[in-house]
């Protein structure tokens, strides 16, 4: 993230923004960035006004679109109401939201966040998401994070990275559809536990049945597929059910989580991973995904976002 911002300097590769490289043209490509490093760099005898204006004067805005300026980022991200108490009584929470707003002056294209919930209260936590997707609606974000149930909630498009190499790169659904494997479908129905088997027997693609009668007479069963549980095959139950005259009382059917989906990239106990491809979105263009990733040296060597990918996306 450091080197990304041009913060720090980069051994190999590049990063260019917009056109621009941030180490060979870095005025130009810094202006398209908003930055929020996971410690907030807030002044905390200062009230958050007076920081954003300070703000404000060294990335160059001129004097005369400050007092505006200030108003527009401190609506957004709802801090208006506190713009004139000091920020060292302010909460958590509070702080973060004026991290937030420093890295939104002056409108930049690409906004990038290093961990902006971390420390955060349950509330506090659901607000931030929020102005992150609102943010997301009208420029490129880029959030970091290690928290990946918040990850699986904000993003559009998610990253992953191992040992410092790009390894999956897509939606979230298309993730999970990839890394799938064997998906599960776990129901309640009104039947005896020795019926299930009969019931089930023409339905497709189950590897697997338990079936653990209730005290209500009821019975959950969980059902171990060969492929994703898709619509057709959860239909298929659902007729199996209603056939034998047995009723549903709930289905839900399971798929790799975040967590599934990371853990198997990133284990280094696997070597099967070595030769994985890189997965990413068709909107990528491509000619910059061939100059983003090396298939063959797995080498990482550059993060372009042209116009063409600042679509209002959160990755």
């Amino acid at each position: 993230m450091n080197i990304m911002t041009g913060c720090l300097a980069a051994t190999s590769g590049e990063v260019v923004i917009g056109g621009y490289d941030i180490f060979q043209d870095a005025a130009q490509a810094k202006r398209l960035i908003g930055d929020l490093p996971e410690q907030p760099p807030l002044y905390l005898d200062r009230t958050p006004r007076e920081y954003l204006r300070f703000v404000a004067r060294a990335k160059g805005i001129p004097e005369k679109r400050i007092p505006g300026e200030l108003d527009r980022v401190m609506t957004v991200t709802g801090t208006l109401d506190v713009a004139d108490r000091l920020m060292k009584n302010l909460s958590k929470g509070y702080r973060q939201r004026v991290g937030i707003a420093q890295a939104v002056l002056g409108d930049p294209e690409v906004i990038i966040l290093d961990e902006p919930t971390v420390g955060l209260d349950p509330r506090q936590i659901t607000e931030i998401r929020e102005l992150i997707r609102q943010l997301g609606k009208e420029r490129t974000v880029i959030l970091s994070s290690h928290i990946l149930s918040e990850v699986q909630q904000v993003c559009t498009t998610i990253l992953i990275l191992s040992k410092g190499k790009l390894v999956a790169c897509d939606t979230p659904e298309n993730l999970e559809r990839l890394f799938a494997g064997k998906s599960t479908v776990e129901l309640t129905a009104e039947a005896a536990e020795e019926e299930i088997p009969g019931i089930l027997s023409g339905v497709s693609h189950i590897v697997n049945l338990t079936a653990n009668a209730r005290q209500d007479g009821a019975c959950d069963v969980t059902l171990e597929l060969d492929t994703p549980a898709e619509h057709e095959i959860c239909r298929e139950i659902f007729f199996a059910f209603s056939r034998s005259g047995k009723a549903i009382l709930r289905m839900t059917a399971g798929k790799a989580s975040l967590e599934d989906i990371f853990m198997e990239l990133t284990d280094s106990g696997k070597a099967r991973l070595v030769n994985r491809p890189l997965y990413l979105p068709n909107s990528w263009a491509r000619g910059y995904h061939k100059r983003m990733y090396n298939f063959e040296t797995q080498h990482y060597t550059a993060l372009l976002l042209p116009q063409a990918l600042n679509d209002g996306k959160t990755s």
